[in-house]
């Protein structure tokens, strides 16, 4: 059963609709759980091979696979419709000359964003902390951005950590993106790169990443491109390599375009267990030659008690 669904109804009132189209399944926290129905919840941009998104294709285009048997789709939608996205901006001393652009360009995206969007504002150098809590009011938010104290080293993987538990507790949109600005590998985080990494696929986070990363040396810009390319590739997100901090106003304008022009997919896994194996997420779409599509690898099968910190 497919359903069919208003842009704004919310993956819980639709977990509730479809219970009662089958049996009982056991609740998972590496998907959407609500009443007694276990979702697995895509969000899935589609590229063209020359890099545009196609934003037209009907349900019959996607197949979805999990470990390589292929699922039915329960949900199928494509809108515009708010989210929940935090902002994650670095304030590391080495940000200093780069921090005011970095503000303006946060700023883009939010004013590119769905004007119902709520946004949260993060900030980190060797500690993370809240700048600004969810809002949609673009005063509070420009405000948030403006007020820095660039310093110190980069825990980058602490603000992830952070940021990812402030959206499972407190957002209320059921699609969450993070954002995240740096010009450097973390070197100061007690959380370890495999955590974040697994913990936003638990959540259902979609992660991008700007990386200002040309003044750096050769292996340490490396090591950092693998840490992000890793973080947002298993999310479904994509990381912006830039050559200048002048690129970041657009960069941050096409993360909210492409925000908006995801499609939402979810299905009921046919292998119910709850075994803790990890299972690999293939969306195939037909369409144009060369169509791909990203979104996130996979997720865990485990019970609540094992996929909460």
């Amino acid at each position: 059963m497919l359903a069919t669904v208003s842009p704004r109804t919310p993956l819980a009132a639709l977990c509730a609709l479809l219970a009662v189209a089958g049996p009982a399944a056991p609740q998972d926290d590496a998907a959407v759980f609500r009443s007694n129905l276990r979702l697995v919840v895509l969000h899935a941009t589609v590229l063209d091979p020359q890099g545009h998104r196609v934003t037209n294709l009907p349900q019959s285009a996607f197949h979805v696979f999990e470990n390589g048997v292929e699922q039915q789709l329960k949900v199928f939608h494509r809108e515009d419709s708010p989210v929940s996205i935090g902002l994650i901006i670095d304030d590391s001393g080495s940000m200093i000359n780069k921090r005011q652009k970095v503000a303006a360009a946060a700023l883009s995206l939010v004013r590119a964003s769905h004007p119902d969007d709520e946004v949260f504002i993060l900030h980190f150098n060797e500690k993370a902390y809240l700048d600004t809590d969810f809002t949609s009011d673009r005063a509070k938010l420009e405000q948030g951005l403006s007020t820095f104290d660039t310093r110190g080293t980069t825990a980058l993987h602490d603000a992830l950590r952070l940021a990812i538990q402030h959206l499972a507790r407190d957002a209320r949109e059921d699609k969450k993106v993070l954002v995240v600005v740096t010009d450097g590998e973390d070197n100061s985080s007690a959380v370890a790169p495999d955590f974040v990494v697994q913990a936003a696929q638990q959540s259902n986070v979609l992660i991008y990443a700007v990386g200002l990363l040309t003044e750096i040396d050769d292996e340490r810009s490396q090591r950092a491109r693998r840490e992000l390319d890793a973080l947002t590739q298993a999310t479904g997100g994509q990381a912006f390599y830039l050559k200048d901090v002048s690129e970041t106003d657009p960069t941050a304008r096409e993360i909210a375009r492409e925000i908006r022009d995801q499609y939402t997919l979810a299905y009921s896994p046919a292998n119910e267990r709850l075994d803790g194996a990890y299972r690999k997420i293939k969306v195939l779409a037909s369409g144009p030659d060369g169509i791909n599509v990203r979104t996130r690898a996979g997720y865990y099968a485990t019970t609540p008690a094992t996929s909460r910190e």
